[in-house]
């Protein structure tokens, strides 16, 4: 193929979640006919989202375009990349390549929903290339706050794209080999057409600081409290923290409580996969911890975020099974809280506190995410002609933006997307061409995409102002009023204590259904109850409940 037509050639980039907020991370990349997806994540509901268990990406457009999809390609083990996963292969049965503990992790989640036998997996090493449709897409070790995470080089004859996935530059990791900065300066060397670099930390100066910096304070720890009991309260994802909490535990003698579902199921996959070497005897059962002291007992578990049904959360408010906090138990938070999550943080502290619990956060948790002068280099190794910043809220995004620009990359070269951007990319144009729908698809409980803006707005005003019922029976044919109006509330007001307001609301419903004497049409009897009630609420009280008149025939 001559180079002017190379130059010519386009590839299109389109993220369905992961630029407005931390979480959902999904983007699809297509080149001719086919198209390859990264990543597929959830992300947990925010304060005014009442009810809801989780957000997923939505699929119409891949559904959409079943043909031409090829596969997924996964950077690393978290919720807010992996997650989602079981939701689209129900409907879209394409193979999944990822590395030996993401393809563990991925499989846990496709055997809870039954799609183990149906969907095709792929375990890939760091260095392998795939070949699949139009692309090429090489997997390159990385260092991130769980074991096996990747980069990815995805390679079309438009040129090379760059993903940095999560995150950071540690030269002297815990466990496994630092990130191949080798290969990213050779992959610079021949040419990259684009840079998708994560944006969590633009907004940091300076370099994350090492894991081992956790595991020295860990041992301090353990040390300076010798004589109580120690509750470590981490990701379950974080393997590496799993890991160094367990060993530091058997240094000193303790042996180790795991609490959570998925902390057991995370750390049963590690195991078997050979990321977790935990001493033998060191793990008990919950069940076990009476026959020890509470300085030879560490328990290690959920709820680093204040989760409501996560097990240090099940501890603070004493519905735990088992385990009751004591005085002078230390809690230590091995984490940080996911913007969002402060309030449920906090309350589980106070709760803690209550009880008489010490609760630690002293260098504790270092990040997962590069800061600026590791960006810098990754930019430096890369030097990419376009720069697309990913994972992140808005203001993560911009920063990576202005630190593109430090770097000397031209500002037209930089495209802050929203999720559904089409950005089409070649060696002499780029630019955003169309849109697609990307919005976020609410699942509660067993029900996927059922509850939608409307439900959660009519649930925002219910747990805000409360419900009003009107109860009325008219006749058949006549529509006289056998009974009622009767007027129930929940959530509105304390009735023994507002009697009047009570009886002025059924003579207003009264007075309406006089109004609709002449008409047979429910719907503008309803309409008329609801807006007459509404009127008088407002000028007493400045609220709306949700009204609703309920009218039976006889």
């Amino acid at each position: 193929m001559k180079e002017n037509e190379l130059n010519e050639k386009k590839v299109k980039i389109i993220p369905l979640g992961g630029l407005e907020k931390i979480g959902m991370n999904i983007t699809v990349f297509e080149y001719e006919d086919s198209m390859i997806v990264v990543d597929c994540g959830i992300s947990f509901p925010e304060d005014d989202m009442l009810g809801i268990d989780l957000v997923i990406p939505d699929f119409s457009f891949l559904l959409e375009n079943r043909d031409k999809v090829k596969g997924f390609f996964i950077t690393h083990g978290h919720e807010d990349h992996i997650g989602a996963l079981p939701y689209i292969l129900k409907d879209l049965k394409v193979p999944i390549y990822a590395t030996k503990l993401t393809h563990g992790l991925i499989e846990l989640k496709l055997k809870e929903h039954n799609l183990l036998k149906s969907v095709k997996q792929k375990i890939v090493k760091h260095g392998q290339s795939i070949n699949l449709g139009g692309f090429r897409v090489e997997f390159i070790k990385t260092n991130h706050s769980i074991a096996d995470a990747s980069a990815l080089a995805i390679t079309t004859h438009a040129g090379t794209i760059f993903h940095t996935g999560d995150f950071k530059i540690d030269y002297t990791p815990l466990f496994g080999d630092a990130i191949d900065l080798q290969r990213f300066a050779e992959i610079g060397k021949k040419g990259v057409l684009a840079l998708m670099c994560d944006s969590t930390n633009a907004l940091r100066p300076g370099f994350t600081v090492s894991e081992r910096m956790v595991a020295k304070t860990f041992d301090n720890l353990f040390a300076e409290h010798k004589h109580n009991r120690m509750i470590i309260a981490t990701f379950a994802s974080n393997v590496d923290r799993v890991n160094q909490i367990i060993s530091t535990s058997h240094k000193f003698g303790r042996k180790v409580v795991i609490q959570g579902r998925s902390m057991v199921n995370v750390i049963k996959v590690a195991t078997e996969l050979g990321y977790l070497q935990i001493p033998e005897n060191t793990i008990i059962e919950v069940e076990q911890m009476k026959n020890y002291a509470d300085e030879q007992l560490v328990i290690i578990t959920t709820g680093s975020q204040g989760e409501n049904m996560a097990g240090l959360s099940r501890m603070a408010d004493s519905t735990h099974k088992i385990i009751r906090i004591k005085p002078g138990d230390k809690v230590i938070f091995s984490s940080t809280p996911i913007p969002g999550n402060e309030k449920a943080v906090s309350r589980v502290v106070n709760e803690l506190s209550r009880k008489g619990a010490d609760v630690i956060y002293q260098d504790t948790h270092v990040s997962g995410h590069a800061c600026q002068e590791e960006l810098k280099l990754i930019y430096t190794l890369i030097n990419p002609q376009y720069v697309i910043p990913v994972h992140g809220e808005f203001k993560h995004l911009k920063g990576q933006e202005k630190l593109a620009q430090s770097m000397g990359i031209p500002n037209e070269n930089i495209f802050v997307l929203q999720s559904g951007d089409v950005l089409e990319l070649s060696k002499k144009t780029a630019g955003i061409n169309g849109h697609v729908k990307a919005k976020e698809v609410f699942v509660d409980g067993i029900g996927v995409g059922d509850v939608g803006s409307i439900v959660i707005k009519d649930r925002q005003n219910l747990s805000e102002n409360g419900l009003i019922i009107v109860l009325v029976c008219l006749e058949k044919g006549t529509n006289q009023v056998l009974s009622g109006p009767d007027i129930v509330s929940r959530g509105f007001v304390y009735v023994k204590e507002s009697d009047v307001m009570m009886k002025q609301i059924k003579m207003i419903a009264e007075q309406s259904l006089n109004k609709g004497n002449n008409t047979r049409d429910w719907s503008k009897i309803k309409n008329t109850i609801k807006e007459d009630i509404n009127d008088y609420i407002w000028k007493e009280m400045k609220r709306t409940p949700v009204i609703l008149p309920i009218i039976m025939e006889a």
